[in-house]
């Protein structure tokens, strides 16, 4: 029983005992760490994410017997917008083409 009292104070003294020299450059290091702890947790969690401000809005059309793309774009896509950019818009909201449009097929057509 003695020895491993022993022990442990011997290794209590051996031990040393840091003291903080200078308060503010410890309290600057320490809000450093909480800082850089806080944004690498929020975005591995995904915290960083942006939005868009506004919402887009779609119109839902069945592509009738002779309808193209283009037709559809000037149609039923907003008048403000160039017609090359609604057609492209459609292509990869729908994944379709020029080719692959058919008769019957229900597409999403933006509004905004």
């Amino acid at each position: 029983m003695f020895a491993i009292w022993f022990s442990c104070r011997k290794e209590a003294e051996i031990m040393k005992r840091y003291r903080i020299a200078n308060k503010f450059r410890f309290t600057v290091f320490a809000t450093l760490c909480i800082l850089v702890s806080v944004l690498m947790v929020s975005s591995f969690l995904g915290r960083g994410e942006v939005y868009s401000a506004e919402e887009k809005s779609y119109i839902t059309v069945e592509v009738c017997s002779g309808d193209t793309l283009w037709d559809l774009a000037c149609a039923y896509g907003p008048s403000n917008r160039d017609v090359r950019q609604v057609v492209s818009e459609i292509c990869s909201l729908n994944d379709v083409s020029a080719y692959t449009l058919r008769p019957g097929q229900t597409i999403l057509i933006p509004q905004t």
